[in-house]
């Protein structure tokens, strides 16, 4: 079987040296010269956005997955006319939107804490009248390793906050005091067969994951 992943980074170097040993070959696009999950498969050069590559990969490849959740949901919706795409584009839309991601708990009686749209600084002091302080202002897409994220404690903090993280749409939720992060890694097959991993231990360093301990 021929896999085609979005994105040629660090994670998707390590879903080919997971399946490489199961006789699984690679084929990533990615517009990075020097992706490092390259040395383990073909390489298309390419934008997530640019259709000509996306078909080619689509005519060489068995089925096609993303490596992370910063690739456009159009692209998979693209690639899925042709191919057959996992996870889908609307679980995509949904997990690459922290709003989105957000409302869906909510929808599903998942707890989660308050948290607001934010479009302006007119959104975000509302927001923070409503939820109060301290709170976690957020970029809604494309965050990650601590950035896209300031934590406002003080009034002072607000000032200015949203030009501060590039006045893009942004999510303010309370803060959650917390001693500890946990988290488990389930996968779902094409008919539905389920699978958890161990529960692992995180350990972060300046808003980066360092350690995880199953």
């Amino acid at each position: 079987m021929k896999i085609g992943v979005i994105g040629g980074g660090q994670l998707g170097r390590m879903l080919a040296l997971a399946g490489t040993p199961l006789g699984m070959n690679f084929a990533f696009l990615d517009p990075a010269p020097d992706a490092c999950a390259a040395a383990l498969g073909e390489h298309l050069r390419a934008d997530y956005g640019d259709q000509d590559h996306l078909r080619q990969l689509a005519d060489e490849v068995d089925l096609v997955t993303f490596e992370f959740e910063s690739v456009p949901a159009e692209t998979v919706a693209f690639l899925s006319q042709f191919v057959p795409v996992y996870p889908s584009a609307e679980a995509l839309r949904i997990a690459r939107d922290r709003l989105f991601e957000k409302s869906m708990f909510r929808d599903l009686g998942i707890p989660t804490p308050a948290f607001a749209d934010v479009l302006s600084q007119a959104d975000l002091d509302a927001a923070v009248t409503r939820i109060g302080l301290p709170a976690v202002l957020k970029t809604r897409t494309l965050g990650y390793d601590g950035k896209g994220q300031k934590v406002l404690r003080q009034p002072e903090d607000v000032t200015d906050a949203f030009a501060e993280l590039g006045s893009v749409p942004l999510l303010l939720e309370g803060f959650v005091p917390f001693t500890g992060e946990v988290s488990l890694v389930t996968v779902r097959g094409r008919v539905g067969e389920v699978a958890c991993y161990p529960l692992v231990h995180n350990t972060h360093e300046s808003g980066i994951l360092r350690l995880s301990v199953a």
